[in-house]
């Protein structure tokens, strides 16, 4: 299947096509209070029920980044954009939330803390698998009415708990230097997930993401976090210029 690949720019991310399927995506430096982007995907004026990718799929790509700890996110996969905000930029016809479902390889500086997991990495280098199911979008919409109480931390940490009952996830660290080419590959079966670098296995699981899904390969420079103690914080940062290239990428349906 071809893959329909759209960019998606923000005070100064520039996406270039070095060759064929050979990418560079790359934000300036620049400070916090301005969130800037460089993505590519195929979902962007797509509903979600008209995403792509559904199971089973295998995908392939090799990536590198121009520093091991870049400030902001980073990253390649499959995801639902349940937000449909900058994280992803979204819009389309997505107009309302939607619980979250996600398998990626997801970077992200210790600023952020992207788990609801205590036991599971929250920031860093990380493979990852998120499984929700599919409430109505107007349930979601209407519950996210009462989100200002969130910022209360006893209320937040309650929250928190019971999002753990909902929305699984799956979460390993991964320890290599990524301003090095490597070999990535999301293995997204009916009973299980794999997802590897250079031919061994980083996270192995059966929780699931419910497709359909959209591929996305970005860099910005955003933060959030859900942190244990109840804090949720988000924005952006200060960042140097930055970049990762993407290349011989692959999807097929198995």
């Amino acid at each position: 299947m071809d893959i329909n690949l759209q960019s998606s720019e923000l005070n100064g991310g520039i996406v270039e096509q070095i060759e064929l399927g050979h990418w560079r995506l790359s934000i300036p430096q620049g400070q916090a209070g301005e969130y800037r982007l460089a993505q590519l995907d195929d979902y962007k004026i797509l509903s979600r029920k008209e995403f792509p990718w559904q199971k089973p799929t295998k995908t392939s790509f090799k990536m590198r980044a121009s520093g091991d700890d870049l400030p902001g996110t980073w990253g390649v996969g499959f995801w639902n954009d349940p937000l449909s905000l900058p994280l992803g930029l979204g819009g389309g016809l997505r107009r309302f939330p939607a619980l979250p479902n996600a398998a990626w390889f997801f970077f992200a500086s210790s600023h952020s803390s992207l788990s609801i997991n205590d036991d599971l990495p929250a920031n860093g280098q990380m493979a990852m698998s998120i499984s929700s199911p599919k409430l109505p979008s107007w349930a979601i919409a209407i519950g996210s009415l009462f989100s200002p109480l969130l910022f209360i931390r006893p209320v937040a940490k309650i929250v928190r708990k019971i999002a753990r009952k909902i929305v699984k996830q799956d979460t390993s660290e991964i320890n290599h230097d990524p301003r090095q080419w490597h070999q990535y590959s999301i293995l997204w079966e009916n009973k299980k997930l794999n997802l590897s670098v250079n031919g061994s296995t980083v996270l192995e699981t059966n929780i699931l993401p419910n497709g359909p899904l959209g591929l996305v390969i970005w860099i910005d420079n955003q933060f959030a976090g859900y942190h244990p103690n109840g804090k949720i914080n988000f924005g952006t940062l200060a960042n140097p210029a930055s970049w990762i290239e993407v290349k011989g990428l692959k999807v097929e349906f198995l």
